[in-house]
């Protein structure tokens, strides 16, 4: 099948799946007579794997070691057990992050219960006073990435 047919399939999009070639987390297609990539059901199935795991939150190094495993299967699996482990930690942190930053959303929503002119919009002034704060005044917040 072909790269379109692919990404219908597995609902990741084309350009996604180029990029999971040039990361090594798919096999380079091979070439039709006419220079098209084709691939097959075996890409499919590790793009499906990989997909999920990404809806899981897991990063690309994380999939990339999950992969390298997943092609050892007579191997021990506490190692997944471990990884898996240490991504929930993660999102465990990242809710933990999220529950604040909710909380700070809703101070600063409290700030403007009305309708104003935007001159006295208590959201936008709040927003510039922590702005014109230096940057390690507060606390700082990092959410997990994707990837």
């Amino acid at each position: 099948m072909r790269i379109g047919d692919l990404a219908t399939v597995t609902g990741v999009p084309v350009e996604t799946i180029r990029f999971y070639e040039r990361e090594g987390l798919v096999p380079k297609a091979r070439r039709a007579d006419n220079n098209y990539r084709v691939y097959g059901a075996a890409h499919a199935e590790r793009l499906g794997f990989i997909r999920h795991c990404r809806n899981l939150d897991m990063t690309l190094d994380e999939v990339r070691a999950l992969l390298r495993l997943r092609e050892q299967p007579a191997r021990d699996c506490a190692e997944v057990d471990t990884m898996l482990d240490e991504h929930i930690g993660h999102v465990k942190q990242r809710i933990r992050e999220l529950r604040a930053l909710e909380r700070d959303l809703k101070v600063l929503r409290e700030r403007c219960a009305g309708t104003h002119a935007i001159d006295d919009c208590g959201i936008l002034s709040g927003l510039d006073a922590a702005a014109s704060r230096p940057r390690n005044a507060g606390p700082r917040r990092h959410v997990r990435g994707a990837h």
